[in-house]
């Protein structure tokens, strides 16, 4: 289906796909990323990044910053999280993504369901990081660049376990929690973090 869609998603030059990564952690911020391609270099084998290896990941990652006309990563912080909501948090980080942009896109391709409140002519694709080259090429960047925070955390943070489920709700993540406490990248409005904190 992607190569199917592949013409399709170039009748813009500057036709920008965007996808954001980090919805369901406990923790960390929410990254999205927003890629316009260049129909004169293909990339091969872009596809929804939670399909793919890390190293084939992280691969491709390097292909697409190099061979893009443009691409840009942004997020919503945790306590932008807490404050608005998740979903607001992962349309804002969509939002700072394609405003960062260099060149700005004339048509944006949004995965999901659900659009920013923007000034972008857009229209969102249900399941687009499977269906459209230039959202699977932003979802690889945004997974790619998130795990890469999530590691330094666990430095910061050791035995959280961050590294290893990236921030994710895992039973080691919880028995962490409950041993060690909450840290300041732990999104207090999640309910397994507010009932720690209730506990308290």
């Amino acid at each position: 289906m992607m190569e199917d869609l592949f013409e399709i998603t170039y009748k813009g030059s500057a036709l920008a796909g965007v996808d954001e990564v980090g919805r369901g952690p406990l923790a960390g911020d929410v990254v999205a990323a927003a890629v316009i391609l260049d129909p004169e270099r293909r990339i091969q084998g872009l596809r929804d990044s939670k399909k793919l290896t890390v190293a084939r990941r992280e691969e491709l990652a390097r292909l697409i910053k190099a061979q893009a006309i443009g691409w840009s990563i942004a997020s919503a912080s945790v306590a932008e999280i807490d404050n608005i909501n998740i979903l607001q948090a992962s349309l804002l980080a969509m939002h700072r993504a394609v405003q960062a942009l260099k060149p700005q896109p004339e048509y944006v391709l949004v995965d999901g369901n659900r659009l920013p409140q923007w000034r972008y002519s857009s229209e969102a694709v249900v399941k687009g990081d499977d269906r459209v080259p230039a959202i699977a090429a932003a979802s690889i960047l945004a997974k790619v660049h998130r795990d890469n925070v999530l590691i330094a955390l666990d430095r910061e943070y050791p035995g959280y376990g961050f590294a290893a489920h990236k921030g994710y709700p895992t039973v080691a993540h919880l028995q962490a929690l409950n041993t060690l406490g909450v840290t300041p990248v732990h999104r207090r409005s999640f309910a397994p973090v507010k009932k720690i904190l209730a506990a308290c």
